[in-house]
């Protein structure tokens, strides 16, 4: 996926346009209601991606059910093979990366696989040309060749210590995509590539078809016909899992909660990096204010939130990185403190006006907050922070609206955001806080600029160094309570309640874009039908 859709969902979409038959999650061959093996599946999700092209950021991350990568993680996050018959050999300077590759491989369309498609999707991505809005995710990349059709050696300008974990980005076909237009060709939207399985159709807006691709060079899957339904709204999701629509969805905790005692449905929690924050433009009077700024850090309470909102399934963020990442800063948590609010406001000149809201040189302490239509968790965080804000004397609108209102009003107005990745510190930190990055598209949305800050994402990125880089992230979580360009609320707990009629699911640890490459079906090829004589739907 693009570093865009890590913080933004699909475009509103009626609730009549993901109508599903339960036609298309019955098992092919069994009428009505016989038993037997269930080798289909439908999921509810709720975003959409912008385009299914590696070249453009689909599966950056892995688990693309299209695609593959030279390596692949599994579902502890181990970096495993995938296109590459081994971890890469590491030269003694950090510099050299070279891959040995499977052999035998092809593409859905017959062609054969080679390495001359791994070079050609990195150099790509690395063009400017290319609309690749986390180009700078691979700054380190200095050349990729190829050494014949089954070697490829990656040079670095400098030792990236996470280099190996990039190498999950999907792997797209020269021969197809190098014959088109990167940004404006076919291959966006009808894909072909060495995966597990194989496009079928996608009408925009309502769903994704795929079928197992029968020469997928792990083995067939069992599951020979996948449907991903783009449904946005949450209730929509709930009620139709439940009609029997679907075999499985993402949910809230609330919504997830009303299926606990279903015997028929098992409820799976994964573990993220996902955070909802709230970007504070520094183009705005208000939000411009780095008092301003810091005092909502400490009127916030993000328990109750945790508590309330997520009813338990997360825990509050201070940061872009968990409280629980081995990468998490002791120390940069920030207790709710509204009297502490209240002192910083006061001492930056920002005085309670006859209305309650504080005003200062003329200028009332009050913006917009936008959340993304529909989205109810964005929603309620919205509404509590605005509430929290209330009290220390900012006045705070919170607005709904699609992302094509949203988006060209973010360089003033305040977003509820999300975003995470896990992994490396780097992956997610450096798109969210660089400087330059500001303005560009969904980087940097807060339009954030903090030269300490700067210096230590580049610190952090240019050394394998364990010592030196905790240092650099060190630095950048610690700067973020003196100078917070956010205020990051809570992480969140992604939760799936699906069919209990297959083996082999499990979890991984998930970014912010949840339920596309991520939920119990990041794994889907290796799920396996029980055969328990039920009714299959």
């Amino acid at each position: 996926m693009t570093a865009r859709s890590f913080r933004r969902a699909a475009t509103a979409i009626p609730a009549a346009a993901v109508a599903l038959t339960v036609a298309a999650c019955s098992n092919p061959g069994a009428a009505g209601g016989a038993t037997g093996p269930k080798d289909s599946a439908v999921v509810g999700i709720a975003y959409e991606p912008e385009s299914l092209s590696p070249l453009l950021g689909y599966g950056k991350d892995g688990n693309s059910k299209i695609f593959d990568g030279l390596l692949a993680l599994d579902a502890g996050m181990k970096l495993t093979p995938a296109l590459a018959t081994a971890l890469p050999r590491i030269s003694d300077d950090g510099l050299t990366y070279t891959y040995t590759l499977r052999k035998g491989v092809t593409f859905s369309d017959g062609v054969p696989f080679t390495a001359k498609d791994v070079v050609y999707t990195y150099r790509t991505i690395l063009d400017p040309k290319t609309n690749n809005a986390s180009r700078t995710e691979l700054d380190a990349l200095k050349s990729v060749d190829a050494v014949g059709d089954g070697t490829v050696v990656f040079r670095l300008k400098y030792p990236y210590a996470p280099f190996a974990q990039r190498t999950v980005q999907a792997i797209a076909p020269e021969h197809v995509a190098g014959k088109q237009d990167v940004n404006t060709g076919a291959f966006s939207s009808k894909p072909i590539g060495t995966g597990p399985y194989v496009l079928t159709g996608w009408s925009k807006g309502e769903k994704l078809t795929f079928k197992a691709n029968p020469t997928y060079w792990n083995g067939a899957p069992a599951v020979k016909k996948f449907t991903m339904a783009i449904i946005k709204d949450d209730d929509v999701r709930a009620t139709r899992l439940r009609a029997g629509d679907l075999d499985g969805a993402i949910l809230p905790p609330n919504l997830a909660a009303g299926f606990k005692d279903d015997k028929a449905r098992k409820t799976w929690t994964a573990k993220t990096y996902d955070y909802r924050t709230v970007t504070l433009p520094t183009h705005h009077r208000v939000t411009g204010d780095t008092a301003v700024r810091r005092a909502l850090d400490l009127a916030v309470d993000r328990r109750t939130m945790v508590d309330k909102i997520l009813e338990g399934a997360g825990k509050p963020a201070y940061g872009p990185v968990p409280t629980d990442s081995p990468w998490f800063a002791k120390g940069t948590e920030r207790r709710h403190d509204l009297a502490g609010a209240q002192k910083i406001l006061d001492e930056a000149g920002w005085k309670s006006g006859p209305d309650g809201v504080r005003v200062k040189d003329g200028v009332r302490a009050a913006f917009p907050l936008w959340y993304l239509s529909g989205d109810k968790l964005r929603q309620d965080h919205a509404l509590a922070y605005a509430s929290d804000a209330k009290k220390a004397g900012i006045d705070i609108t919170a607005q709904a609206g699609t992302w094509e209102v949203i988006e060209p009003r973010m360089k003033t107005d305040a977003v509820l955001a999300g975003g995470g990745s896990p992994g490396d510190p780097d992956f997610d930190q450096y798109l969210l806080l660089k400087s330059s990055l500001a303005g560009d598209g969904f980087n940097n949305m807060a339009w954030y600029a903090d030269g300490t800050v700067d210096r230590a994402l580049e610190d952090g990125r240019r050394t394998d160094d364990p010592a030196l880089r905790r240092a650099a992230y060190d630095t950048i979580q610690r700067e973020l309570v003196k100078n917070p360009g956010y205020t990051f609320l809570t992480h969140i707990d992604h939760l799936y309640v699906v069919n209990d009629a297959w083996d082999g699911l499990s979890t991984q640890t998930e970014p912010h874009d949840h339920g596309l490459a991520s939920g119990p079906w990041w794994n889907i090829e290796n799920w396996k039908p029980k055969n328990t004589g039920t009714t299959a739907k």
